[in-house]
């Protein structure tokens, strides 16, 4: 599975505020089953055009990781519990294919 370096941040909030350990995440990490596919620096260009255009979302950094991802891997699907990934586009007007629960395939 791929990632980014705000989706794993968020990710570890939300384990720890639930009441879960969020060393898990480290252990998938250390596993090779999560991989940080990319850096922030790198991507800038393209991830300040979509916070700004889901701006009234609204939009956060992770989430923009994560459409950005499906650009460049557009054979994957995104794994999320966000709804917002049924509105996100990915160049501009195409679906992303999102597994979530509650969501038909």
């Amino acid at each position: 599975m791929l990632t980014c370096e705000p989706v794993l941040t968020e990710t570890a909030f939300l384990l720890k505020r639930g009441g879960a350990d969020p060393d898990s995440v480290f252990e998938l990490l250390e596993r090779g089953i999560i991989r940080v596919a990319f850096g922030i620096q790198d991507q800038l260009a393209d991830l300040r055009p979509l916070l700004k255009r889901y701006r009234n979302r609204p939009m956060s950094l992770a989430d923009a990781c994560l459409v950005r991802l499906s650009e460049l891997h557009p054979r994957g699907k995104i794994f999320t519990l966000d709804s917002d990934f049924l509105i996100y586009r990915r160049h501009g007007n195409k679906v992303i294919p999102v597994l979530m629960p509650g969501e038909e395939e």
